[in-house]
């Protein structure tokens, strides 16, 4: 809110001149804290939505209309009645508008690209920095299911929506807003008297299990479709399925998936494992998070534990240099997020297209991916079991740790909070299990 403000005066929206939000520094410190409101995404109009003018907050709001008389949306009509009521009581004029329920409407503020600055400051690219509404219009989703369909799912009862004269509506969206951060809510509820949060507790705690919920219910699907033992090597094939209408993960680029695959004998002593989260946050064997200006490619195949099977966008400077500076950033050299289902690789507009080894990987197709494991066992040591899990952190250990570079009291305070939390960073998202003689 405080950066369309800002937009509407011919200004340029500002940060950390708004910090602290409480108490309120700057006139527009309230709604800078606030962020997004009700009222904000309301008022947006059904003009330009779904268009590239639209994205990166290009949405219409009526800025000419008089307070008092400026329209709000809903998807229902409103009798003259409550209209009055409401008007009196929020200074807006409640209008039907259907385009509420339509992607376009996210769209606008999650379809971001940022400028990828020179050594002087000056533009020189932009960067896709999150793109869900364009994977999604290029997935079997585009026409079927809407965003709100799965972030905001509707009611299967009537509800009064309303405090004053509500009315009993069919298919109301609840605005829980399911998304895949479940790790800042919980640092926001743990540090709330420093960081002036006014969220209830319990409302935070609420938002975390959603998201929780969603991940672990809703997103994905892993199955382990064949193991056996050939040899001094047991081999087995994990299926992944993407069960979201975007890739997964999508949006801010920090977010990664990735295969944590297990061996252990019938004595339960492991035998192999690719892919743990160690205490830090950081993934055991994968290169990035021991080195930045290194990453795991994409695998077909994976025979040692120390090749991970990660699922993330790999951003690079201009020098070809691996950065997780929106800044600095001018593309994606690795980006085998797994896609929905109906992607086509090869039709894919090189804003959503996948790069790097998983482009060649037959495999690796819309709705999901297929990884073959070759693990070292000794014969006559079976039974084995084996156990495949699909881990999700929306903050990886190198986009924390990289904050390092620059000295700030808020990037200190932020890693303070992120080390102190980083075993909990992660999540399994789905697992399956198989034993094998």
């Amino acid at each position: 809110m405080a950066r369309y403000q800002a937009k509407a005066n011919g200004q340029k929206g500002r940060v950390f001149a708004n910090l602290p939000v409480l108490p309120a520094r700057t006139p527009t410190g309230a709604i800078a804290g606030d962020g997004v409101s009700c009222s904000m995404c309301h008022q947006i109009q059904s003009g330009k939505l779904g268009t590239e003018e639209s994205f990166t907050a290009g949405f219409v709001v009526d800025e000419n209309t008089l307070p008092g008389q400026r329209p709000i949306f809903g998807p229902y009509e409103v009798d003259a009645g409550r209209s009055g009521i409401m008007q009196s009581a929020s200074q807006f004029n409640p209008q039907k508008g259907m385009h509420m329920q339509d992607s376009a409407l996210c769209g606008s503020c999650h379809t971001l690209y940022t400028h990828t600055r020179g050594p002087d400051g000056e533009v020189i690219g932009t960067l896709p920095e999150q793109v869900p509404y364009l994977e999604w219009q290029h997935s079997d989703y585009y026409g079927t299911r809407s965003c709100q369909s799965c972030h905001m799912p509707q009611l299967e009862k009537q509800m009064a929506i309303t405090a004053v004269l509500g009315q009993p509506r069919e298919n109301f969206s609840r605005h829980v807003f399911r998304g895949g951060n479940f790790f800042m809510p919980r640092i926001f509820n743990q540090y709330r008297a420093e960081l002036g949060v006014t969220a209830l507790p319990q409302d935070l705690a609420q938002a975390a299990q959603e998201t929780s919920r969603n991940l672990t219910d809703d997103s994905a699907k892993v199955t382990i479709t064949r193991a056996e033992i050939s040899g001094s090597r047991l081999e087995a094939e994990v299926e992944l399925a993407n069960l979201a209408g975007h890739k997964l993960p999508t949006a801010y680029p920090s977010r990664r998936a990735w295969l944590h695959l297990a061996v252990k004998d019938r004595n339960g002593q492991t035998v192999f494992e690719s892919g743990a989260l160690n205490p830090d946050g950081s993934i055991s064997g994968n290169i990035n998070d021991s080195d930045p200006a290194r990453y795991e490619p994409h695998y077909e195949r994976i025979e040692v534990e120390e090749q991970v099977q990660i699922y993330e966008a790999i951003m690079a400077d201009p020098k070809n240099n691996v950065t997780t500076g929106l800044l600095k950033a001018i593309r994606f050299i690795k980006d085998n997020r797994i896609l929905p289902s109906g992607f086509d690789k090869s039709t894919a507009q090189n804003d959503i297209a996948v790069k790097g080894n998983a482009d060649a990987d037959t495999d690796f197709t819309g709705g999901g991916d297929t990884v073959r494991y070759a693990v070292p066992v000794t014969p006559g040591s079976g039974p084995y079991s084996i156990q495949a899990e699909l881990w999700y952190q929306p903050i990886g250990f190198r986009w924390a740790q990289n904050l390092k570079q620059q000295q700030a009291a808020e990037i200190d305070r932020f890693l303070s909070y992120f080390n102190a939390n980083s075993g909990q960073s992660g999540i399994v998202m789905a697992k399956d299990m198989k034993s094998v003689k």
